[in-house]
């Protein structure tokens, strides 16, 4: 991805010069959404598209290959995401996850939160150091988008990690804690992420608004519970239908390639239909997928048995490295980085004091009331394995519009590469020099 993206951007050249020019538009107090001109007699309707820095301005020069190359948020959300998280929830090994149920809830629900506030935190002291120094202007930055920023690098995603465990056959307990962890903190992120973006549109105007906070608050839980009980609705219609159809009603087990595509398509209604009633799709058919693999799996024939196991196994695979590559291609196709280092230093140290305010404290007080303690070298395997991946990437790319965004899309960016490379990396020596 990197490679291609280096290639498409320093290969070809802009085709139209012109759309680098900038025209002052004086009467204007702020930016609407469309714009009518009045361009000799002809009337052109312009729609607002995004904020662009002013040293951006002559690299923005109408680059119809880089605009082609941006990665689309709605393609990730829509589309590649719902295999990754339902294979997720169906591939899950039930006995040790609801073992460690308590444990995973905790990491994910609370140790998110923290997280997110943490990073919130930090941020907003190395904002208010950037203003004192006259990196940003006071106005750019507010405390709701240093909650933004934090829930969005909440989400963990140890893919890399994981796959390794995987193949070393390393402690199931570690590897359902990291996997359940990684996997319902996505979704709390996201569902956390669209709350505090709420958030900030509102306290845009004005200082922190502790109502609107706690209203957030209060809008995610009720999002997260309705989206719970949609997704688990849609598994057990799909459950009875498969039932019934292994009775004397109907023969669908005789088609397996037609039972197959209702498994599919109505587990993919669960994600739809929560995006359509208002609530995330994401968490729904994470749940649709744990509860296809208790109840629906068991009804399948044979033939639709191995065909869902491999077809969500092999959508998830190719997913995950489309998404890869794209994050390759984003470092040079973005045409609207801001690179701020002195935000980037903050966002590293921030990341890696929120993860360890999160799993330190947390597995002391999980301690205290498990039969099975996590040991210590657990914990600190737990703290290396934090990476950030496609869902920190996919929700910081979703709204660029202003510069602050574009400046923690660019932050997220270089976070991502550097935990999946340095961490991912490094997870082989790490497990030998903690003895696991």
């Amino acid at each position: 991805g990197l490679l291609m993206g280096l290639i498409i951007r320093y290969v070809t050249k802009s085709a139209d010069v012109e759309s680098g020019t900038v025209y002052e538009c004086e009467k204007l107090k702020s930016g609407p959404s469309t714009l009518l001109i009045n361009i000799t007699n002809q009337v052109y309707e312009y729609q607002y598209k995004r904020e662009i820095s002013h040293h951006n301005v002559n690299g923005h020069q109408g680059n119809a290959m880089l605009q082609k190359m941006t990665f689309d948020p709605s393609i990730f959300f829509n589309i590649l995401l719902p295999p990754i998280i339902f294979h997720a929830g169906y591939s899950l090994k039930k006995r040790h996850f609801f073992r460690n149920l308590g444990s995973i809830l905790t990491y994910a629900f609370l140790g998110t939160a923290i997280s997110c506030i943490v990073i919130g935190l930090i941020m907003y002291g190395f904002v208010k150091a950037m203003v004192h120094i006259g990196t940003i202007k006071q106005w750019e930055f507010h405390f709701t988008d240093c909650l933004f920023f934090g829930s969005l690098m909440s989400a963990t995603d140890p893919v890399t990690v994981l796959a390794i465990f995987h193949e070393l056959n390393v402690d199931t307990d570690l590897y359902t804690l990291l996997f359940g962890e990684s996997v319902l903190n996505d979704a709390v992120a996201i569902v956390l992420t669209q709350q505090s973006s709420l958030c900030s549109v509102k306290a845009r105007r004005k200082a922190f608004d502790a109502a609107a906070f706690f209203q957030s608050v209060g809008n995610f839980l009720g999002i997260f519970a309705g989206s719970f009980a949609m997704g688990s609705s849609y598994a057990v219609v799909t459950a009875l239908i498969s039932f019934t159809h292994l009775t004397k009603f109907t023969k669908l087990c005789e088609f397996p390639m037609l039972e197959t595509g209702l498994f599919f398509l109505l587990s993919w209604s669960a994600f739809l239909s929560a995006e359509a009633a208002g609530l995330t799709g994401i968490v729904a058919v994470l749940f649709c997928g744990v509860t296809q693999a208790h109840y629906t799996y068991n009804n399948l024939s044979p033939d639709s048995k191995m065909r869902t196991k491999q077809l969500f196994e092999f959508m998830n695979f190719l997913a995950e490295n489309v998404i890869f590559c794209y994050m390759g291609l984003a470092l040079f196709t973005f045409q609207n980085h801001i690179f701020n280092p002195l935000f980037i230093f903050g966002a590293l140290v921030a990341v890696f004091v929120a993860r360890a305010s999160n799993i330190y404290p947390l597995s002391f007080l999980l301690n205290l009331g498990r039969k099975q303690k996590i040991p210590r070298n657990f914990q600190h395997m737990m703290m290396f394995s934090g990476l950030r991946g496609a869902i920190a990437f996919a929700l910081a790319i979703r709204d660029t519009d202003s510069q602050p965004k574009q400046m923690m899309f660019t932050t997220a960016l270089l976070i991502v590469f550097f935990t999946v490379w340095v961490f991912g990396g490094g997870t082989t020596p790490m497990l030998t020099w903690l003895q696991i």
